[in-house]
């Protein structure tokens, strides 16, 4: 009698997959990884611009207001080209609707008027930036400037003003507790430090050339830079302030003449700055 062989129930071993195809499964998985960060980089650009958007961009002077001066310009950057201290930059892709549009990083580099004629505006070929705001388009509260402001390089000449009618935006101080002058203290050195490459126009160096911050240190007994650079009079002032518990103080006071240039926040030597321009802020009495 034949002795029945055992039957195995184990399922037979798959042969091994061939380098070829090992490749292509590889292949696939990669695919599929591209192709879902493809989508989430997609969805994520759509997104992030709406996010951005929102942020209030700092326009050059004489600006419509935001909705009139996105319909309005036309992204051709001749501001850029014309100012002198390359204050102007135009914004990059996360800025949605608003690419290409020129605005300013006061904390970078500040409009601090060396062109005197505020060539931006003669530049424009639509009326964005424009020293008349057509009738239609209407002011608002608080964006008017009460008079021209008067700058402090032209002031000795026959027309020491501006022509601007609106101001972009206000400074406000919005880290006092941080203020050297609050704190009673001066300053010594370079007041962004040897790395900084903004310009300034200085009366004391040059009326019409704008130099280097870095190539200009300063050395007071009280900080006093904000009022001391900003290119507008009666913009801003140092002030003494009674404090909560009943001490005085000095702080810096902006004033109904600012017109939202930038230059305190960009001469501000504490980091982060203690004073900021807010655009399209309006006066507040």
């Amino acid at each position: 009698m034949s002795e029945d062989k055992p039957t195995s129930s184990a399922t037979p071993a798959k042969p091994p997959l061939s380098k070829d195809r090992r490749q292509q499964a590889r292949r696939r998985i990669l695919r599929t990884i591209l192709l879902t960060g493809g989508v989430v980089g997609a969805a994520a650009s759509g997104f992030l611009p709406l996010v951005y958007a929102q942020k209030p961009r700092l326009r050059p002077p004489g600006a419509l207001d935001e909705k009139d001066f996105l319909a309005s310009c036309i992204k051709c950057g001749q501001c850029v080209q014309v100012c002198p201290v390359q204050a102007i930059k135009l914004a990059d892709l996360i800025d949605g609707i608003g690419v290409g549009t020129p605005h300013i990083d006061a904390r970078a580099q500040a409009c601090d008027f060396s062109c005197d004629a505020v060539q931006c505006i003669l530049a424009c070929p639509t009326g964005s930036l424009t020293y008349h705001k057509p009738e239609f388009l209407k002011v608002r509260d608080g964006a008017s400037l009460a008079a021209a402001p008067i700058l402090k390089a032209k002031e000795k000449d026959p027309e020491p003003t501006l022509n601007l009618k609106e101001r972009i935006g206000v400074a406000r101080l919005v880290r006092p507790e941080s203020c050297l002058a609050a704190k009673g203290k001066g300053f010594k050195g370079q007041a962004r430090g040897a790395d900084f490459d903004g310009h300034l126009r200085y009366m004391d160096v040059d009326r019409w050339k704008p130099i280097p911050v870095a190539d200009h240190p300063y050395d007071i007994a009280e900080c006093d830079l904000c009022v001391r650079e900003c290119p507008v009079k009666n913009a801003i002032s140092i002030e003494t302030v009674f404090a909560p518990d009943g001490s005085k103080r000095k702080t810096p006071v902006v004033h109904e003449p600012c017109v939202g240039c930038g230059v305190c926040e960009m001469i501000c030597p504490v980091e982060p700055a203690c004073i900021v321009v807010e655009p399209r802020e309006v006066w507040k009495a």
